[in-house]
């Protein structure tokens, strides 16, 4: 049994990651391979062609961050998942989850004019970044009314 009463994972990023990981990673892949095939007046040496390839292994991995963000909620607090970040914010702490207008994805509005981004509700899967902060407004006003007794 989880500890979490629900859990959002951004939904069109993680392909779009995948895809330009592969890509990526290929196109480096290629390239170390092709790299002796004609005389640039360069002499390229097997070394050299590891080294493309595992740029591009590098570079995949990085860009594979992007399908990492993730959002729980839970009696505990909210729990943030995000690129290289991951931060549990106890319900004494969270003042709002709010999503500005012309913003591309949502954040934890905490004291003080602070905040933290949530890259886990995204814009760009429209219906379903709606459904989510529904979702969590709902256990916001929740765990909040249960902590404030």
């Amino acid at each position: 049994m989880s500890d979490w009463d629900v859990e959002i994972r951004p939904h069109l990023t993680p392909y779009f990651a995948y895809a330009a990981a592969a890509l990526i990673l290929v196109a480096h892949v290629a390239v170390g391979v092709l790299l002796k095939i004609a005389s640039t007046g360069v002499i390229f040496q097997t070394a050299d062609q590891v080294a493309i390839a595992l740029l591009g292994v590098v570079i995949a991995s990085v860009v594979l961050l992007f399908a990492r963000p993730r959002l729980r909620v839970g009696p505990q607090g909210i729990a943030v998942r995000n690129l290289l970040t991951y931060k549990l914010i106890p319900w004494s702490e969270v003042v709002d989850v709010s999503f500005h207008r012309g913003a591309r994805w949502a954040r934890v509005d905490l004291p003080d004019d602070e905040y933290v981004p949530v890259l886990a509700i995204q814009a760009v899967d429209k219906e379903r970044a709606v459904d989510a902060m529904t979702t969590v407004r709902g256990l916001l006003g929740r765990y909040k009314a249960i902590n404030s007794r």
